[in-house]
């Protein structure tokens, strides 16, 4: 097959699956004009939604990106007894649907839980409140850096670290100017991973929240919510929000590149 026909192909199946779903949103959301739509994602309930939104993820991010860099670096550099039990269950998310996830979590933190009733008593409520919420969005959103660092790990080898520990560096300052510098766009990339998760994150979070509006509705649930209320412009105002989000975060991502590759 030709090289332009294979482009071609390439580009018309991106084009049906990304770019047309994604320019129809946009589309569909200013074609009666920028005023409905902003007016659509400054309601109080769009403007709580997205608070809940941003702030779960930014808590989940940096919590998943902590573990993910400590985890790759004992799945590939550390032997313990379970590693094999370790390195699957972190694929364990990406198994499970989101609602059994939710469900989960119900079952645990609800009042009749293994752990609902201890929390219950002493007055902490995660079960349809924003705790449970951040709790199933770092569950589903786990894996991500852990799997974009640990064939970086493979790859670099141990030479330059045990150099680096000859020399006299602690293992803090191993990390930190050698191990970190060289698996940074591998963490980059599994953070972009995992913030697009938990700002998209549905199924589990559906469950946990328990859909009140104005309290533990985020971005996704609030453009459930305005579809089933027919109100589709504040739906698709919301999504355009969603999407914007993402695009930013790949932008941020971008532009410090090519910063780092003249270094």
């Amino acid at each position: 097959m030709p090289r332009w026909a294979l482009r071609l192909a390439g580009l018309s199946y991106l084009g049906v699956l990304l770019a047309a779903p994604v320019g129809l949103v946009f589309w569909r959301t200013f074609e009666h004009g920028v005023g409905p739509a902003w007016d659509a994602v400054t309601t109080p309930a769009a403007k709580h939604a997205f608070v809940v939104t941003v702030l779960i993820a930014a808590i989940a991010v940096p919590a998943n990106t902590i573990f993910g860099v400590v985890c790759a670096i004992a799945i590939v550099r550390r032997r313990f007894i379970g590693k094999g039990i370790v390195n699957a269950l972190v694929d364990l998310p990406l198994a499970l649907s989101p609602v059994v996830v939710g469900l989960a979590f119900l079952l645990l933190y609800g009042r009749q839980g293994w752990f609902g009733s201890w929390f219950t008593d002493h007055g902490i409520q995660v079960v349809f409140a924003l705790p449970g919420m951040v709790l199933v969005t770092i569950f589903v959103s786990l894996p991500f850096v852990v799997r974009e660092v640990v064939p970086v790990l493979r790859e670099i080898g141990t030479e330059q670290e045990q150099a680096a520990s000859t020399l006299g560096a602690s293992p803090f300052q191993t990390f930190a100017r050698v191990t970190l510098p060289a698996i940074r766009w591998a963490v980059a990339y599994g953070v972009v991973l995992t913030t697009a998760r938990a700002l998209g994150e549905f199924g589990a979070v559906s469950v946990i929240s328990g859909h009140i509006v104005g309290k533990t509705e985020t971005m996704t649930l609030h453009v459930e919510e305005r579809f089933q209320s027919f109100d589709y412009v504040g739906a698709y105002a919301a999504s355009v929000v969603l999407a914007l989000l993402a695009i930013a975060t790949l932008l941020a991502m971008n532009l410090f590149r090519p910063n780092e590759a003249t270094r």
